[in-house]
């Protein structure tokens, strides 16, 4: 059996329930420009692939030109950076599962596609307890996941060998990076997408409560 040594977990849907400060954000940039506004349900399949992505989604098909989407991505940074913390909170079981894994001695970071000063951010202040070794989010100079770079990068900066990380994450975008950086592809249950989507992308393994984990350790 590998022995894993390291736990690398993707941050909104996985660690972190942002769901309706991302959607509320969003919906208020649209608001601004004029457009109609989406529920929240929609937002499960929005997020997962950076703001651009978000963006690109929220927009109305037939406005959703680089013009519109400079102008909402400016809009979502500035909303979102106003509400970020307002309904934002680490799910259920969460605490729990970081206190035994540091307990355990198991080294963990932190890989998202939200922006890299938002994924601090958000660590920092929602997360304070805990010691990532790295927190990395999207930024010019790195390809955002499924892109295995980052994931990679991580790997090389923690000093344990790809095969030694468990990787958990709620999307396929997670699913494929993990697969594509040689790590144990976990998918999380309790985050924006269903199971079969998971599965469908590479997960070895589904977690229906965060302390499951520590079964697969």
């Amino acid at each position: 059996m590998m022995n894993y040594q390291a736990v690398l977990f993707d941050l909104d849907g996985t660690l972190l329930d942002t769901l309706e400060d991302l959607a509320d954000s969003t919906n208020a940039a649209l608001r601004r420009m004029g457009f109609a506004e989406h529920p929240l349900a929609a937002y499960r399949y929005f997020i997962g692939d950076g703001m651009l992505n978000l963006v690109r989604r929220a927009l109305p098909p037939e406005h959703c030109n680089e013009a519109a989407i400079a102008e909402c991505v400016a809009l979502m940074r500035e909303e979102y950076g106003a509400r970020w913390a307002v309904k934002t909170h680490p799910f259920a079981g969460i605490a729990e599962l970081l206190d035994a894994l540091v307990a355990r001695g198991v080294a963990m970071a932190v890989l998202s596609n939200k922006p890299h000063e938002f994924t601090r951010l958000c660590v920092s202040r929602m997360l304070p307890r805990w010691p990532f070794q790295q927190v990395l989010g999207a930024q010019p100079s790195l390809p955002g996941k499924p892109d295995p770079a980052g994931a990679l990068q991580i790997s090389r900066q923690m000093g344990f060998a790809p095969q030694q990380f468990l990787y958990l994450g709620d999307t396929n975008t997670d699913m494929q990076t993990a697969v594509a950086a040689g790590m144990f592809p976990v998918g999380v249950t309790w985050g924006f997408r269903t199971p079969d989507e998971l599965l469908r992308f590479g997960a070895r393994a589904l977690l229906t409560k965060p302390l499951d984990l520590l079964d697969i350790l």
